[in-house]
Order: structure tokens, then C-alpha cells, then sequence
């Protein structure tokens, strides 16, 4: 059995999919588009040369594309203030009192918590929002509402 150049460029970019379907790196889809351009020069007729200058100004070009595209998207909050990943953050609780070193024991959601005042100021007892959980600690500010 003989393949042609082209089957070999498919063949490149289906391995580079299944890679990035093991690794999930986003990139190799990028280099599985220069396979697929050197598979196109090669049912275009170019020789080997043409199709590696191809595969690589495609599979360098969307690489680099993506990863400024990538590099200039704003960046999402740590985990542990960020509200897509935590649900707590934003919830309210009520501080009784609190203790000298800035900390309290608060209830929520049925039990028992640590809150760390994490405002500006004095902490005073009252509502407060979670703006953070760092372990088993919760920390709070207090709510402008």
C-alpha cells in the first residue's frame, strides 16, 4: 500500500487532534490546521517544500494568533474570590461579635464557620458579605446594602 503525501498530512492532523483530546492543550488544534493546510497543498499539487512552508506558516500563524488573542484576555479572579467557582461568595451572614484578632464564629448554611474581617476599618458586628474563602475560613466585608 502507497500513501500519497496527503493521507500523511491527514494522518498528522488527526493524531494532533487525538493529542490535544488526551492533553487538552488548545495549541495542538492550532498545529492540527497546519496539518490540514499541508494535506491542501498536497492535493493542490505542491511538493514536499510547499507543503512544509504551508503547515508551518498555518500551524505557526494560528498558534501565535491564539496565543495573543489568549495573552490579552482579562484575566478571571483567584478561585478563592471568584464567584464562578465559589457560590458562597456574595451570600450574607450576620456577625454577633467580633474577637480581638479580627475573627469571629459565625453560622452558616447549618453550621458553624470562622469569619476574617477582610474591610477596611474596624470590624463592627452586623451583616457582611463573603467576599472570599481561604480553607475553612470565610472572609467577610461588611455589606454597603
Amino acid at each position: 500500500m502507497n500513501l500519497g503525501a496527503a493521507t500523511w498530512w491527514w494522518l498528522v492532523a488527526g493524531l494532533l487532534v487525538l493529542g490535544e483530546l488526551f492533553v487538552g492543550s488548545f495549541y495542538l488544534l492550532m498545529l492540527a490546521l497546519g496539518g490540514v493546510a499541508g494535506a491542501v497543498a498536497a492535493h493542490l499539487g505542491a511538493g514536499y517544500p510547499g507543503q512544509l512552508v504551508a503547515a508551518a506558516l498555518v500551524g505557526a500563524g494560528t498558534t501565535a494568533i491564539w496565543h495573543f488573542k489568549r495573552a490579552r484576555a482579562p484575566r478571571s479572579a483567584p478561585v478563592e474570590s471568584n464567584r464562578d467557582a465559589n457560590l458562597d461568595i456574595g451570600q450574607h451572614v450576620q456577625v454577633e461579635a467580633w474577637d480581638a484578632d479580627g475573627s469571629a464564629r459565625i453560622s452558616y448554611r447549618g453550621s458553624s464557620w470562622t469569619a476574617q474581617f477582610g474591610g477596611t476599618g474596624t470590624p463592627a458586628p452586623g451583616r457582611h458579605a463573603i467576599v472570599a474563602v481561604k480553607g475553612n475560613r470565610l472572609i467577610v466585608e461588611p455589606d454597603p446594602h
